[in-house]
């Protein structure tokens, strides 16, 4: 052993580690930027723009990673991985404002990269009223079992209800529309007749269902399929001025977990929801929230590579749902849903420090007292 004792120090808690070695308190917050790090990939740079922000943050002693055939010219287009502290990378945003080549623009698109803030973690609540949900075997198709289920979700503090009448599981059918109303329409009558207030979602693909829905009073439409399933669900939602939850899936539920293959799961996610989002905008949709569709499509490892690289997909600037909750990548084969819950709860934790915007759930109470614990614990220059 050497004489030295060293620690890492997390970048969120520098603020305090500072503070703990003496270090001149009145300076502290304008130097903390200076141990924060950051890794910026930037796409679709020509070979003279991704020259200069090179040479730029070699300037202020950070690194930008390039192309090898950006130096020759070689190259239409190179995406580059800009890194520095949090400190070099606002001067370099500083200096490009100067520059040519449109670099102006990229340092408003860097000043408004760095401003996001985390927000604080909401909760999903889901109501299945499937004969054939994976995680309840339809306990609550009963319309009276709905009901309570439905006012203990909102007593157990979810921010939205997330409500599905199509059961989406690995290898399920599709439902047709007109079952999918016929076993929404009484639930939406009951929170209509109750003047529940509450925003609720519904969980569907159809553009027929959705219309139905927002016709009754429902705010938000949750289109696991990301519209490639329904190419009139962007349509609908426009006419409404709904919100929409957009998720990533590839391939519908029947065949999606025939052997996934990604090259790169995290920013092929990205890329795919990014031209879905300005898809929606150019359709008319303003309120959207985006979901990497954990289980849909993926492998085990994939998702557990999403869990872990979340934050890649806040620069989309769209609230992130995550729907973990009781999935079979938890690796419990048996319907334990206590142990389940308890096992989503532990991988939650760490989202709901990293600022996830909305977990799905099915057990809100327990989720509730976790985020309740965690936020109250994050120190408020962290959320």
């Amino acid at each position: 052993m050497g004489n030295f004792l060293l620690k890492e120090v997390s970048g969120e808690n520098i603020e305090s580690e500072l503070e703990l070695i003496g270090f001149e308190s009145c300076y502290i917050n304008k130097a903390s930027d200076k141990f924060r790090y950051k890794n910026i990939k930037i796409f679709g740079l020509t070979p003279p723009q991704a020259n200069i922000l090179k040479q730029t943050a070699l300037i202020y002693g950070a690194d930008c990673g390039v192309n090898r055939n950006v130096i020759t010219g070689q190259i239409e287009k190179s995406d580059a991985i800009l890194c520095g502290s949090l400190s070099q990378i606002k001067k370099i945003a500083r200096k490009l404002e100067g520059q040519p080549f449109k670099l102006g623009v990229l340092a408003q698109e860097i000043d408004l990269f760095l401003s996001g803030q985390k927000r604080k973690t909401k909760i999903a609540g889901i109501l299945n009223i499937t004969p054939d949900s994976f995680s309840d075997g339809g306990k609550y198709f009963d319309l009276e079992a709905s009901k309570k289920h439905l006012l203990e979700l909102i007593d157990d503090g979810a921010d939205i209800i997330d409500i599905g009448a199509e059961s989406t599981r690995p290898y399920s059918q599709a439902v047709e529309a007109e079952e999918q109303i016929r076993r929404l329409k009484p639930i939406l009558e009951f929170i209509n007749r109750e003047n529940i207030k509450i925003p609720i979602s519904i969980d569907t693909r159809s553009s027929v269902v959705a219309d139905f829905c927002l016709n009754n009073g429902v705010s938000i439409i949750n289109d696991v399929s990301g519209f490639d399933y329904d190419s009139k669900m962007p349509d609908v939602i426009a006419k409404y001025k709904a919100e929409v939850i957009i998720q990533h899936s590839k391939g519908t539920p029947d065949i999606m977990q025939d052997g996934p293959v990604y090259r790169n799961v995290v920013e092929e996610i990205f890329l795919s929801l990014k031209a879905k989002i300005d898809f929606a905008g150019e359709k008319g949709i303003e309120r959207i929230i985006i979901d990497p569709g954990i289980g849909f499509g993926k492998s085990r490892k994939d998702n557990f590579e999403i869990i872990n690289k979340i934050e890649e997909l806040y620069s989309l600037g769209c609230p992130v749902m995550l729907g973990l909750s009781r999935k079979s990548f938890l690796g419990i084969e048996n319907n334990d849903n206590a142990l389940k819950d308890t096992l989503s709860a532990a991988i939650s934790y760490p989202l709901i420090q990293k600022g996830v915007d909305y977990l799905r759930v099915h057990n809100v109470k327990l989720h509730r007292g976790l985020i309740n614990s965690v936020q109250n614990y994050i120190p408020s220059q962290a959320i």
